[in-house]
């Protein structure tokens, strides 16, 4: 099992274009950057959230496993801090760009939402969290 795990996070879509508003050129959107910090809030990586120039797909990054947090900008809000949990050979994903739709058959308990109601995200499994196999 490896010791990483794996983070994308779909922040808040930004317009962007080549040239200026006037210019006939078709605008694109991208996810805006975020920040991740250590539970001490150092930072530990600043991530430029795409994978090529006209590319709408955030990044993914690669992290030692534990307990993060994410600092990015969703949609309707200037900045949130999120809390994230890497876990060895997972991808964790945080949705802050109002666009995912979990399972209408998924525990409602079991989803991290903003306090506009969008989800973002799973919550821990609590029986992981305290060390229970």
């Amino acid at each position: 099992m490896s010791a990483t795990g794996e983070l994308e996070v779909f922040s808040a879509l930004q317009k962007c274009r080549d040239g200026n508003e006037f210019d006939v050129n078709p605008a694109w959107y991208q996810h805006t950057d975020y920040t991740v910090y250590n539970l001490k809030r150092e930072r530990i990586k600043h991530v430029f959230n795409t994978v090529g120039h006209y590319a709408e797909a955030p990044c993914l990054i690669t992290l030692p496993s534990g307990e993060y947090l994410v600092q990015a900008q969703a949609q309707g809000y200037l900045r949130v801090t999120v809390p994230v949990v890497i876990e060895p050979g997972q991808t964790t994903r945080v949705h802050l760009d109002a666009t995912w739709k979990p399972s209408t058959q998924s525990p409602k308990m079991q989803l991290v939402s903003t306090p506009s109601g969008y989800p973002v995200g799973w919550r821990p499994d609590p029986i992981k969290e305290i060390g229970v196999n």
